[in-house]
């Protein structure tokens, strides 16, 4: 197992991405905290799985964008596991609309959970990872971060903003041995895009850009964050790696 005895946090994981994230870490050996902010049930519901595979888990509600409760989860992970090794960023959200329409709260809700959420988190692990000269942080953003898409300058920005903290990030961490890295997947097959009124349509664009010609999974982005999380990943810091099919080229 790459991940045997480690900690990790997963913000989002009840659904989609986070849980393929939650449960892949797990049955790499990692104990997993998991947040939520809505899906109490279903984060629940993740939790119980990897207990069920002999991990230590918990779930805890939190809203990402609040500084305290991300630092109360952090503290929750301490003293379920004692120690944390590592930071996945994920949770994330999008409230599109064109820009010459797009509401004030739109803009900041968007950057609140998408960027000072990840911030949010960053702050309260990193002292930790610092003290112990080990650790990893991956930042989940978008291809739509690196290209920007129609009607989302909020969420673009947000993820876009993510690729230069996640860069920066590695600068100050590298010498204390921790690494920083980020994944922007492309079109996923995720409960949003499943349960979107739009999603063949969605799926029709997306697959005359995607080279590999099939929709991706959550599985095939937490593929990637387990490698990035563990020590085969160990001289790769600061990196941005695309998981997209080739819809980004």
């Amino acid at each position: 197992m790459l991940l045997k005895d480690k900690n990790a946090i997963v913000t989002g994981g009840s659904q989609g991405i986070g849980t393929a994230i939650s449960l892949e870490l797990a049955r790499e050996g990692a104990n997993v905290c998991l947040t939520c902010r809505k899906h109490e049930k279903e984060a629940l519901e993740v939790r119980d799985q990897i207990l069920n595979m002999g991990r230590k888990a918990i779930a805890v509600k939190c809203d990402t964008a609040s500084f305290t409760e991300a630092g109360d989860v952090v503290k929750k992970a301490l003293e379920a596991f004692g120690k944390v090794d590592i930071l996945v960023n994920n949770a994330g959200m999008n409230w599109d609309g064109v820009s010459w329409k797009m509401s004030e709260e739109q803009w900041d809700r968007v950057i609140e959970v998408n960027l000072k959420g990840y911030f949010n988190f960053t702050r309260h692990v990193a002292p930790l990872l610092k003290d112990q000269k080990h650790g990893k942080i991956v930042n989940i953003t978008s291809i739509n971060g690196l290209r920007g898409k129609f009607g989302q300058t909020n969420y673009s920005a947000s993820k876009a903003g993510i690729v230069g903290f996640t860069k920066a990030l590695a600068k100050e961490l590298g010498a204390f041995n921790i690494n920083v890295n980020a994944v922007a997947p492309g079109l996923i097959e995720t409960p949003m895009l499943t349960q979107s009124d739009a999603r063949n349509k969605i799926v029709d664009m997306a697959m005359a850009e995607i080279v590999l010609k099939r929709v991706g999974t959550p599985e095939d982005l937490a593929n990637v964050v387990v490698f990035l999380a563990s020590e085969k990943a160990r001289h790769i810091t600061g990196g941005v790696i695309k998981v997209d099919g080739g819809q980004y080229i």
